[in-house]
């Protein structure tokens, strides 16, 4: 008896577990140009930093989905993770400006080159503006 109950729940699991996909949302995903950005000019060992961040969305499909941050000894590649929702109509207005920060610990000494990504050239190669911050002790 016991297995037959068994069975039974097990059956009913199964039943109840569909997969709907036609109804879900789909995204891709892109990576999206600083326009501008917030950064002190020095910054003190041993302190956080608020970097603030101005992007341009190219349509309002384009979500906010987080910062690339990359981290490579003292060089930080900085850019903007959007999703975009596949299979939407989308106006080609552009929406205003949208901002994004994110907080910066000081942790060592020397200086910290900040790349932030600003689109691509003609020939489909990645453009950065490099900025170098020197730390204080």
């Amino acid at each position: 008896m016991k297995k037959i109950a068994l069975l039974l729940v097990l059956i009913s699991t199964l039943v109840g577990c569909t997969l709907d996909n036609e109804n879900k949302d789909t995204y891709s995903y892109s990576i999206l140009p600083i326009d501008s950005y917030t950064l002190p000019a020095t910054f003190k060992l041993g302190e956080t930093y608020a970097i603030k961040l101005k992007y341009q969305r190219p349509t309002a499909c384009y979500l906010f989905e987080g910062i690339y941050y990359n981290k490579n000894l003292n060089t930080r590649t900085i850019a903007i993770q959007a999703a975009v929702k596949d299979n939407q109509a989308c106006t080609t207005e552009l929406p205003p400006l949208s901002e994004a920060s994110f907080n910066f610990q000081v942790t060592a000494t020397g200086s910290y080159i900040f790349k932030f990504y600003k689109g691509k050239d003609a020939e489909n190669k990645d453009l950065y503006e490099e900025v170098v911050v020197q730390v204080t002790p």
